[in-house]
This record gives structure tokens, C-alpha cells and sequence, in this order.
């Protein structure tokens, strides 16, 4: 049975998605998750949402509880996540108001909790593909269907914030062939794969990063501007695309089964 969790952060967290919901508070071995969990059905499929970075986005990046968040949705029974995150575009192709669904990231965070196995036992979860290709296709294929304009194989940096980057940072970040840049990717997608979840992200791009010497440097006015004109966006693709996520059988399911030492 499919169950499928949409993280939502950026006015991604609307329960007016959902049919007849209802919230549920969920406590974890890992303490609260950022906020309560509404459930309901969107399309006759079942669907619990969570917002990130609570219901009036109150918690930064750095201070999200990851790990009670992906165990909550887990505990409700979700099967799949589909994440939704504000990031900044490092290429000058991937304008604001478009999507991008990644097939990479690179971590340069320094303080979260990246996994559930940090006592008596060690996981050594494989990484080399951590978004589900299944939910990516679906999710390009649905795009094109709605003509959204969205970018595929591309790689986020998730950085630790809450401040945005320098332009030396920017720099380095496009020389290491980063697409996107965002504050809350990793640990998420790192522990939906120990949950042994499907996850895929709906990145949408709200600026773009520093590193243009035409533009002036994004500001949080500009960022929230087009998070609101991504969202109505987001949730139309959201529509149409849960109900064709259908498959139980994948690889993400079945990586943790075989990571684990003690």
C-alpha cells in the first residue's frame, strides 16, 4: 500500500491539499518533529504532511529536527516523500520560477545528526544515487504534461546557513558543478534511505545565487516573492502526480538491509 509524505517547506505546507484531513502529533525516539502531522487523502491516495520548518517556519535549517521528521512520517506509515525546498540557482539557465528535480547533492553542513545508527550500531548507507529515479521520472514526466519548466540531472549543495553565500563561495560551489543551492536536503534525503523511503525533491527556484556581478546579491524579499509564485505551481504538480506513484518494489526500499554492522 503507497502512503506518501510531502515535507513542505516554503508554503508548501497547505492542508487545504488534502480531503477530510485531520492532525496527528507524533513523539519519536528522537523527540518532536518540527510540527504536527496532517493526513488525509489527496485523490483517493493517502498523504500525511509535515512543514519542515514548522507551521510559521520558526525553525531555521540548522535547528530542524531531521531525524524525528523522517521517523514521524515513517511511523504514520508513509511509503514515499516527496520534499519540497526554496534553493538558489548557480547557473544562469535555471531562472527563478523554474523547477528542478535533483539527481545529486553535495553536503557541506557541519552540525546535524546524519543518521539513526549512532549508538551500539554503524551504518554505512549507500549514496551513490539518493534521490528514487522512479518518483524523478514521474515527476519529469508529469512536469512535461503540465509544461512546467523543469531541469533534470542536476546536483544541490545544501549549505548549513541560515546566512546565504558569498560570492567567493558561489563561485566555488559552480567550479565543483553544483546546479542549485539550498539549507535543508541533507540529512533529509540521507535518513529517508535508512527509513528505506522513496524520496525525490521538488526544488523550485526562487533567486539566483551571488556569483552574477549584474545582479545584486538575492535578498529574502526576492526569495519570498517567488516562493509564493512557486507554490500554487508546486501544488498543481503535486495533484497530478500522486496519484501515479504506485510502486512499492524499489532499490531505495532495500539498501538498509545490507548497510548495517552490530
Amino acid at each position: 500500500m503507497v502512503k506518501i509524505g510531502i515535507i513542505g517547506g516554503s508554503g508548501l505546507d497547505d492542508p487545504k491539499l488534502l480531503e477530510n484531513y485531520e492532525t496527528t502529533d507524533v513523539v519519536t525516539p528522537y523527540g518532536h518533529p518540527s510540527s504536527s502531522i496532517t493526513q488525509g487523502k489527496l485523490s483517493g491516495v493517502d498523504v500525511a504532511i509535515l512543514a519542515r520548518h514548522g507551521k510559521k517556519h520558526q525553525i531555521m535549517p540548522s535547528n530542524v529536527n531531521y531525524r524525528a521528521n523522517i521517523w514521524a512520517l515513517k511511523e504514520v506509515g508513509c511509503t514515499h516523500i516527496i520534499a519540497t525546498t526554496a534553493v538558489g540557482s548557480l547557473r544562469e539557465d535555471i531562472a527563478p520560477g523554474h523547477l528542478v528535480f535533483p539527481d545529486q547533492f553535495i553536503d557541506r553542513t557541519t552540525k546535524r545528526a546524519q543518521t539513526f545508527y549512532d549508538t551500539n550500531k554503524v551504518c554505512h548507507i549507500p549514496m551513490g544515487e539518493p534521490f528514487c529515479q522512479k518518483l524523478r521520472t514521474l515527476l519529469s514526466q508529469t512536469a512535461d504534461q503540465q509544461k512546467i519548466i523543469a531541469h533534470r540531472n542536476a546536483t544541490v549543495i545544501t549549505i548549513e546557513g541560515p546566512r546565504f553565500s558569498t560570492k567567493a563561495e558561489s563561485h566555488m560551489f559552480r567550479s565543483w558543478n553544483a546546479h542549485i543551492i539550498n539549507m535543508s536536503t541533507v540529512p533529509e534525503v540521507v535518513l529517508a534511505r535508512e527509513a528505506g523511503l522513496c524520496y525525490a525533491s521538488i526544488a523550485m527556484s526562487t533567486d539566483y545565487d551571488c556569483f552574477m556581478d549584474t545582479r545584486e546579491p538575492v535578498t529574502l524579499a526576492e526569495v519570498l516573492r517567488v516562493m509564493h509564485e512557486n507554490a500554487e505551481k508546486v501544488k498543481s504538480l503535486l495533484k497530478e502526480l500522486i496519484p501515479k506513484i504506485q510502486h512499492t518494489d524499489c532499490s531505495c526500499k532495500e539498501a538498509i538491509k545490507t548497510s548495517v554492522i552490530g
